[in-house]
């Protein structure tokens, strides 16, 4: 397997961001102000961005979903540094995972269908969040991990081994302040690794949402990831991970979230508010933006 190595960054180096939407439907209002945001933010700093083709899920992405939100991100005049696509990157986040063999902090786990889907996606409120695992399949002993560790299994699923002992996660958000969540109370062992879908052996699976976050904020730099405030549970799991991989941990500005008229957060369900649907209607790169 190829080594795990980072280089790593400290905030006294330049700021580096990120916009990091996944081709898995349209992009829409609230889609459009965090990026608008992420995009000022660093041009403020005068630092760099990359653009993130989250494109992992392989029910739901699609080329031409990929297309057009590059598309809809130019019209609204947003403009990024470098590009990486998350399919390119495998190796790099299967050797992320061995190396959390290796330290007895994943297991293989046997999982429902639902939960594989909901891994490789980012969480975006509790009503779809990963549920609190019961730890069915976690090892008593922490040895049986590392047992495994040195024949990893290409046809089984991996969970993280959360810490036991309820010592919570605290960080300062940028833009909505302190947070805490504690492992085993608002979060439990989760999944970080998918198995293969097909009998191809060229196939190894895909990391959940959460390892290829840590992987690739690490490894192309980032010191402050804007997101929305429905992903701050998932930051304390990406912190477990940053940890565990020896890796620096970002700056975090998690926005508010834009909602329908009835109080629902806006999802790629609301196509009505879909950039491609205002773009149709008429409606400006200025219109948009005064929507903010």
């Amino acid at each position: 397997m190829k080594s795990w190595d980072h280089t790593s960054t400290t905030m006294s180096t330049p700021y580096t961001g990120r916009l990091a939407p996944s081709p898995t439907g349209l992009l829409h209002l609230g889609h459009a102000r965090t990026f608008f945001i992420a995009h000022q933010r660093a041009r403020d700093a005068r630092g760099t961005l990359y653009l993130r083709d989250e494109d992992l899920d392989p029910q739901r992405s699609r080329p031409e979903f990929s297309a057009a939100m590059r598309e809809d991100l130019h019209w609204l005049g947003l403009t990024w540094d470098a590009e990486i696509r998350q399919s390119d990157r495998i190796p790099l986040y299967r050797a992320a995972l061995d190396q959390l063999l290796a330290a007895g902090l994943a297991y293989p786990c046997a999982c429902s269908r639902r939960d594989l889907a909901q891994s490789t996606q980012a969480p975006h409120d509790d009503e779809d969040d990963e549920p609190l695992y019961n730890n069915r399949c976690r090892p008593t002993d922490p040895a049986a991990d590392l047992l495994d560790s040195r024949h990893p299994r290409r046809t089984t699923n991996y969970r993280f081994r959360t810490p036991g002992d309820l010592r919570p996660i605290l960080f300062t958000d940028l833009h909505s302040g302190p947070q805490s969540f504690t492992p085993a109370v608002d979060f439990g062992d989760f999944l970080i690794w998918r198995r293969p879908l097909t009998s191809n052996p060229d196939d190894i699976g895909l990391p959940s949402y959460q390892l290829a976050c840590v992987v690739d904020d690490a490894l192309t730099h980032i010191t402050e990831v804007v997101r929305g405030r429905d992903l701050l549970k998932s930051t304390a799991r990406q912190i477990l991970l940053q940890r565990a991989l020896r890796l620096p941990t970002p700056a975090y500005f998690h926005c508010d979230l834009m909602r329908d008229a009835a109080g629902i957060r806006l999802a790629k369900r609301h196509d009505a508010l879909a950039l491609r649907t205002l773009r149709a209607q008429g409606l400006t790169p200025a219109d948009i933006l005064a929507m903010f």
